[in-house]
């Protein structure tokens, strides 16, 4: 089996969201890095020498590769990231190998053996 790490950079307000619509999507589980930063197009304003940045979360998904564009749209969607500016953005990378995940490989492989 194949695998897809989708890594999404979210507003921390929507990450309950963002993560829902993943589970939905086939998403097994997450890995949540609370409390990252980054910067966009325009620099973050600044008031006193304080920056006023928008708290942001990193999420990482293990996606079987048959669900990672589908999966990657509807976090897409959830975390509003093409309709609004500076919300988040969200990409997949090849995973070349994975240690640790034999029971997703077995719950994806019994889903799919229901389906047939």
């Amino acid at each position: 089996m194949h695998f897809k790490l989708i890594i999404a950079f979210v507003e921390d307000d929507k990450t309950d969201l963002v993560l829902n619509a993943a589970r939905k999507s086939g998403a097994k589980g997450a890995t949540v890095i609370n409390h990252a930063r980054g910067e966009g197009m325009k620099q973050s304003k600044t008031f006193f020498g304080l920056t006023l940045d928008t708290p942001r979360d990193v999420l990482m998904f293990l996606v079987e590769e048959h669900l990672s564009r589908h999966i990657l749209e509807k976090i897409a969607k959830a975390g509003e990231f093409d309709s609004k500016a500076g919300t988040g953005i969200a990409f997949k990378i090849d995973v070349e190998d994975a240690i640790g995940v034999m029971h997703q490989v077995e719950q994806l492989t019994q889903e799919l053996v229901d389906e047939l």
